[in-house]
């Protein structure tokens, strides 16, 4: 893989109409902040008036709002996948949603966005939600896991191995289990139970949260989770907690790589920070609880716009916020009940997460992938409403740009750079979407879903991509994709499957089947 090493930085305050190269000591810090199952319609900025999304919305309202920006995957590991490598996670058949056991899926010689970082001379960190994987077969949570987030190149790591609802509930930081004790070794199985230890089914006396589906293995803080664990009382997380737990370590990273004064420190710095909500379960701290009308989704909604509010009078206080691009977005589209009754389906008729759009979570349709996505830089990004196609996987070349460094031949990511700042309106053209390792076709205003065999499901309430025949949607007429013009244009539906069929080749499978949802 070649590397460029070259310290020079694409400025932004001249770019008219190229970009100029000032000193390395100009590099900005870059800040992605990646949220967990947050639709295009949770957020206020995008129009919706029942949650109240101040935080989130300043990026949207002094930086680029993207009207038309997508995650590559309607969940959440695959999604990841491409932001750190580039690459369209479909064609990396390991590349779907990951057990809390499961082996690192970026290999460590892979070429990835936070290695760019480190050759560019920046200190890297990652904290929060992860579900990429760690170690290399049969995890032993009791000694130093590695592979992991170093190994693919951040210096710093304090993540969650999966997800919220799935075991070991504990957090590792570095590649070390925090808290654990020699005494109370951590044991996790996704198969098969441990003799004597309780579950939701042999003690649901236990459970505080009830489960709808999928979500009746071990018991922990009173929420019945996927898979077993035996253990480790001691390093098990407070779920309420969390929030506030994961905010405190980013900000400590932004401390330890700045001086007191403020001043940044000899290195620029890149900080992922996974937000692990609104995904499930929704256990808000009582500091936000009632903070909608909503229920528990809606006040985590609250709590992780509170998170991005207090990183950014971080960055202010620092004095960084001149010097740091910060990039907001989600992993996949909404979901409601995903495995916990916790009243989100009752709040539907008050507040819809999708925006209007049509799917959602785990579906082909637009709501699967389309996410909310803003770009902010004081003093170099104005406000800029974007209607134009863009997606996640396309920021790695974009700020390999914007640092002077240079990517391997073969990504699938585009350079986009001036319309992430909002200098152009270019679009990407057209991109293949992936759910549950089935793919559809965005070309332009128009969406293409293929056919697929067997039954449409809805065990999540909502569609999953399921159609009898090839189905062909006007975007910009028609957002909510109710109106198939598959037989009304049949050149342009020929046109868009030869395009599609050449990008997916093989990768395209008609019987594939529904993998397992999250």
């Amino acid at each position: 893989m070649k590397r460029d090493s070259t310290t020079a930085l694409a400025a932004l305050a001249t770019v008219v109409p190229t970009l100029a190269q000032p000193t390395a000591t100009d590099k900005p810090n870059v800040v992605i902040i990646v949220a967990d199952d947050l639709g295009w319609g949770d957020v206020s900025a995008y129009g919706n008036t029942t949650i109240h999304t101040p935080n989130i919305d300043r990026l949207a309202h002094e930086g680029v709002c993207l009207s038309d920006g997508h995650a590559t995957s309607a969940t959440s590991t695959p999604s990841r996948y491409a932001l750190f490598t580039g690459m369209y996670p479909w064609k990396n058949e390991n590349a779907k949603i990951l057990p809390g056991d499961a082996p690192l899926l970026i290999s460590p010689t892979q070429f990835t966005m936070p290695k760019m970082f480190q050759q560019a001379g920046y200190a890297t960190a990652a904290i929060g939600k992860w579900h990429l994987g760690m170690g290399i077969g049969k995890i032993d949570w009791n000694r130093h896991i590695a592979p992991g987030a170093r190994e693919i190149g951040f210096d710093y790591s304090c993540i969650i191995a999966a997800t919220v609802d799935r075991v070991p509930t504990v957090y590792v930081e570095n590649g070390d289990v925090v808290g654990r004790d020699p005494a109370d070794p951590i044991y996790v199985d996704y198969d098969t139970p441990f003799p004597g230890e309780p579950t939701a089914l042999t003690n649901p006396e236990m459970v505080r949260m009830q489960w709808s589906h999928g979500h009746q293995n071990t018991v922990v803080n009173g929420i019945p989770r996927i898979g077993y664990m035996k253990g480790g009382e001691r390093a098990r997380w407070k779920d309420d907690e969390m929030a506030q737990y994961f905010l405190d370590r980013a900000c400590q990273f932004i401390d330890s790589v700045t001086t007191p004064s403020g001043t940044r420190a000899a290195e620029p710095f890149f900080l992922y920070y996974g937000l692990h909500e609104p995904h499930v379960p929704r256990t808000p701290d009582p500091r936000f609880v009632g903070a909608t009308a909503l229920g528990p989704r809606g006040d985590v909604v609250v709590e992780a716009d509170w998170c991005v509010g207090q990183l950014m009078k971080k960055l202010e206080a620092k004095g960084l916020l001149d010097n740091t691009l910060v990039i907001f977005s989600s992993d996949n589209g909404p979901v409601l009940d995903d495995g916990y009754v916790d009243g989100s389906r009752d709040s539907r008729p008050l507040h819809d997460p999708n925006g209007s759009l049509r799917g959602g979570k785990y579906s082909l349709f637009d709501a699967g992938t389309r996410v909310p996505f803003f770009v902010y830089w004081r003093g170099h990004t104005r406000h800029v409403d974007s209607p134009v196609l863009v997606s996640q996987h396309d920021l790695l070349a974009s700020l390999a740009r914007l640092i002077g460094q240079t990517v391997p031949e073969g990504l699938d990511s585009k350079e986009m750079l001036a319309t992430f700042l909002g200098k152009k309106m270019k679009s990407r053209g057209d991109m293949v979407v992936e759910a549950s390792g089935r793919l559809a076709y965005r070309s332009g205003r128009y969406a293409l879903v293929p056919p697929y065999s067997g039954p449409a499901t809805n065990e999540t309430g909502n569609e999953l991509g399921v159609v009898a025949d090839w189905a062909l949607y006007d975007l910009q007429a028609d957002p909510t994709q109710h109106t198939d013009l598959a037989s009304r244009k049949p050149a342009l539906l020929r046109k868009l499957k030869r395009a599609f069929l050449q990008q997916a080749g093989t990768y395209y499978d008609p019987d594939h089947e529904q993998e397992t949802l999250e």
